[in-house]
């Protein structure tokens, strides 16, 4: 049951963000806050298709946050994107540059804000990426990176990417940490699994602080639904 329900999940969200990316080419040529409002919507539709087609719900602990600070959130699969995507007004997102390269979705993801980060990580790729966080710095938009730099199954907690102190550095913005256990029932593959999804806003950490203390705070934090015994076990169907 599991595995029929996730094959139609993936075709229902195939076909939606297909008819949203082509139906959304010219709002962002319109308005680039118009196209942010219609991301979002984009990113509400999947989330209430994991919903009703999945059975994936979604548990927020926290306060969402509101205005320009630098959301750093843990990566264990797609929902937790889609789920931010929604929730967080206008951000401007860390991505991997050949996601902003993809041709039509890379030109959309940048008309709405995002901040490309080369694999090179080299200082060219660096002055590149703070050039463009003092782009959204500029525009008071919130900004989200996933600190770890890459996908985790649930449990693993990688170190801390470079990239993040020199965001935290330059932008001088709180860091509000977010911690899921989004893995257990949304892990790479196809099948996903009916259950809940917690999502945790910690309590924001403040700008100013010496770099190994601010990445060790924000490594804590996202990690902390890690705990075997924290996460919601998900129903096996």
């Amino acid at each position: 049951m599991a595995l029929t329900r996730s094959l139609l999940f993936l075709t229902l969200a195939y076909i939606v963000t297909i008819g949203m990316v082509l139906a959304g080419i010219p709002v962002a040529f319109v308005s680039r806050r118009g196209f942010s409002h219609y991301a979002r919507r984009w990113a509400a539709t999947l989330e209430w298709l994991a919903d009703h087609v999945l059975g994936v719900r979604l548990q927020i602990e926290g306060e969402v946050p509101r205005g320009p600070v630098l959301v750093a959130a843990k990566h264990e699969s797609a929902y937790e994107t889609l789920v931010l995507m929604a929730l967080l007004d206008d951000p401007v997102i860390v991505l991997k540059r050949e996601i902003a390269d993809v041709p039509v979705f890379g030109p959309l993801t940048r008309r709405h804000g995002v901040i490309p980060v080369d694999r090179a990580a080299n200082a060219a790729a660096l002055r590149r990426m703070l050039a463009a966080a003092d782009v959204a710095k500029a525009q008071a938009r919130a900004v989200l990176i996933f600190p770890e730099g890459t996908r985790v199954p649930h449990g693993e907690a990688p170190p801390l990417q470079a990239g993040f102190a020199g965001l935290y550095g330059r932008l001088g913005l709180p860091v509000v940490p977010v911690a899921t256990d989004a893995g257990v029932n949304w892990p790479k593959g196809v099948r996903k699994t009916p259950g809940v999804i917690r999502l945790r806003f910690g309590t924001p950490i403040p700008p100013g602080l010496p770099r190994k203390a601010a990445e060790a705070a924000v490594h804590a934090a996202i990690n902390a639904l890690n705990d075997g015994n924290e996460h919601f076990r998900h129903r096996s169907s």
